[in-house]
């Protein structure tokens, strides 16, 4: 039975503490860079529509990079591929700070930019368990979704500030320079491992991906912590509505900003509490009571709650949605060490997929019922009868202690 660690454990490893700084200041980068580049293209075209298509463009590419790119972080060395993957995008944001570039390239050059971050994400998923071992890989996961959404929320509070103090064009040089930092932080601070995988460089992309989707479908367990974790599709449809909502309710931005925030904020609370007043072996019997948990608070936007109580009801969700570190972390321990990038870069597609579906669904039905409400409360319903039998697959092949 593993004992509960401590943060002071883990930030007392060198390696942890590389690649949490890393992380953070790589997330305020992007955020501010996010902010930035809509008001960039804004101003340029005086449409609110292109903005909208710019912003999607930082999330849609990892749909194709997770599953082509992410199987790099298993035929080379996993910190080379993070630094590499860091100098990449430091180059190329630099390019898009350049003043005057025409849209397409901007909007090409994005796409690159988020092509590499694919692989190091599946690097840095893949390299956590050589860092960290038991309880302690769980806490620095914990922390690492915790910097994650805090970074998020810090990033757009204060994007809007500093692009409006030092302009787009600079607020993405300041992005560029973030990455840079994790290229240096983490080509200091993780130490050197040799590749795992076995296959070699000229092993194909088509059997790569073949290989990690045989790896997830013949192990009942990864399959069902793939499916809990696909169930993100159905919670993040409050996020989509966020705006119309708000205004359903009477309110306007300041409305929907509140909400926007609520999810984030509880899935902070929830990753800590689990993290530090639960036991493993609790969590992990907890990961499909908690899915449904997440989904279940959703429903009661039937009713049509004001402010306090729909904000309540997001908190309460995004504190059941931290499951999803118990899930994540489950996952890649069970995945054989020489495979991790490639199945990670697939599960890891699947949920920006399902995510992205869910907030199209949202979009196609709200235009339907005409209230978002109404949507959002649909959505869970339909949500809670694929997450009951996942649950209950979760049950039946769960290991009875923490691996």
């Amino acid at each position: 039975m593993d004992s509960m660690a401590t943060f002071r454990q883990i930030f007392a490893v060198g390696e942890l503490r590389a690649i949490w700084f890393a992380e953070l200041q790589s997330i305020l980068g992007d955020q501010v860079a996010r902010v930035a580049l809509s008001v960039l293209v804004f101003q340029r075209t005086g449409s609110a529509t292109w903005p909208a298509l710019t912003y999607a463009l930082t999330y849609l590419p990892d749909l194709i990079g997770g599953p082509l790119l992410g199987g790099l972080a298993d035929r080379f060395p996993r910190r080379a591929v993070m630094v590499c993957s860091d100098v990449v995008r430091a180059i190329l944001v630099a390019v898009l700070a350049v003043p005057g570039i025409p849209l397409p390239v901007l909007a090409a050059v994005l796409v690159v930019v988020q092509l590499a971050n694919a692989p190091f994400t599946a690097a840095q998923a893949a390299v956590l368990p050589s860092v960290l071992s038991g309880d302690q890989y769980v806490l620095g996961q914990s922390l690492l979704k915790i910097t994650n959404q805090v970074g998020q929320l810090a990033g757009f509070a204060l994007g809007g500030a500093v692009i409006a103090a030092i302009g787009p064009g600079r607020g993405l040089a300041v992005d560029a320079v973030t990455f840079g930092i994790s290229a240096i932080v983490l080509r200091l601070g993780v130490r050197a491992r040799a590749a795992s995988g076995s296959g070699g460089p000229a092993t194909s992309t088509l059997r790569r991906l073949s290989a990690g989707a045989r790896t997830i479908w013949r192990d009942r367990r990864l399959r069902a912590l793939v499916g809990l974790a696909w169930l993100a599709g159905f919670v993040i449809v409050p996020e989509g509505l966020a705006v119309p909502y708000a205004a359903e309710i009477g309110g306007g931005a300041a409305t929907a900003g509140l909400l926007l925030a609520a999810h984030p904020a509880g899935i902070v609370l929830g990753v800590f509490v689990l993290g530090r007043l639960v036991r493993p072996e609790i969590r992990l019997r907890m990961v499909g009571v908690l899915a449904l948990g997440a989904i279940v608070p959703l429903a009661a936007f039937w009713f049509t709650p004001s402010l306090p109580y729909a904000a309540g009801l997001l908190v309460l969700s995004g504190m059941c949605a931290a499951y999803q570190v118990t899930a994540s972390t489950t996952f890649m321990r069970l995945v054989p060490d020489t495979e991790r990038g490639q199945a990670f870069g697939l599960a890891g597609s699947g949920l920006i997929a399902v995510q992205g579906i869910g907030l199209i669904a949202g979009g196609l039905l709200v235009g339907v019922l005409g209230s978002p409400a109404t949507t959002v409360s649909v959505i869970a319903l339909a949500g809670l009868v694929v997450a009951v039998p996942a649950t209950r697959a979760w049950r039946h092949v769960a290991p009875p202690h923490p691996l």
